[in-house]
């Protein structure tokens, strides 16, 4: 069987089931009357089936015809992308990707590919922002974020998912403490001596007090610093124990001497997760963004 349509007859049928009117329909369409009627019978006869019930209150699609308004849906979207990524071509990318992470990608893995990306895509330009895990997710699935990057901890199911890094959280302790001999410690161990913390806001800190509470605890927090590094420094001077990703942990360990140890907790060694909604429905220019991000673009986990 051979169809004979072009992408103008998909419109105008849309257009007609969407408002129930073949004169709203040729009207939205740009057609006249006339025209849009000659069409959509052309449209059926092509298809060999009828695909609206016309009565004195307008139109309703078929069976047929509500089988023809979803493919005929689909395709128009798949043209519009089409169309948006060819322009790419000539322009350039352009746009603005709102992108939400959590503590360790904002601060140890994100800002080399990032920074790189940007650089080559001058006309795009990127919302950033820390947030827990758990407060990322809602905002994907509600489309109110493009791309976000979570513990694997976290729920993912219906998201468009890929591995951005591996994240390991260890515990630095200044030199001469009693944990400094051990080479694994349990969390709650940790949180019978003062700690070094980060703000109240940041999502690692967030993270930290949830598993405190779900040992029935809170950490003895003496301070709290603005970054990793400012952590470390102080954990360095002996003001207590801190919790942070093994990289920036190992970063300070060989300057100041202080014993980086191994986390003894499932959750500490964790998978950042690139995700978004759903692929298919991002822009162009934000599945860049997510390719640039993979290990194998950047750098290796």
């Amino acid at each position: 069987m051979h169809f004979h349509f072009d992408l103008t007859d998909l419109r105008l049928f849309l257009n007609t089931t969407d408002t129930g009117s073949i004169t709203a329909g040729a009207a939205r369409t740009h057609l006249s009357l006339a025209s849009a009627s000659a069409r959509l019978r052309g449209l059926e006869a092509s298809l060999g089936a009828a695909l609206l019930t016309r009565g004195r209150r307008g139109v309703q699609p078929t069976a047929a015809g509500q089988a023809l308004a979803w493919h005929a849906r689909s395709l128009l979207q798949q043209v519009g992308r089409m169309q948006e990524d060819l322009g790419d071509y000539a322009s350039g990318f352009k746009g603005r990707i709102r992108l939400l992470c959590n503590t360790a990608a904002l601060t140890e893995h994100l800002p080399e590919p990032l920074g790189a990306f940007l650089r080559t895509h001058p006309n795009i330009d990127v919302d950033l922002q820390e947030q827990p895990s758990h407060r990322i997710v809602p905002e994907l699935r509600e489309g109110t974020a493009d791309v976000g990057i979570v513990s694997d901890a976290m729920d993912l199911a219906g998201l468009y998912t890929t591995e951005f890094r591996r994240d390991r959280l260890v515990l630095l302790a200044p030199r001469g403490h009693a944990l400094a001999r051990r080479a694994r410690v349990r969390y709650s161990e940790s949180l019978d001596y003062d700690h070094v913390g980060l703000p109240v806001s940041a999502a690692l800190g967030i993270y930290l007090d949830d598993q405190a509470a779900r040992l029935g605890r809170r950490p003895r927090t003496r301070v709290r610093a603005q970054n990793f590094d400012a952590v470390a420094r102080m954990v360095i001077q002996g003001a207590g124990l801190g919790i942070m990703p093994e990289a920036a942990a190992r970063r300070w360990a060989g300057q100041g001497g202080a014993r980086v140890l191994i986390l003894d907790e499932s959750w500490a060694d964790r998978r950042l997760m690139l995700c978004a909604r759903a692929w298919d429905g991002l822009p162009n220019y934000a599945r860049a963004l997510i390719q640039a991000l993979m290990p194998a673009a950047g750098e290796a986990i």
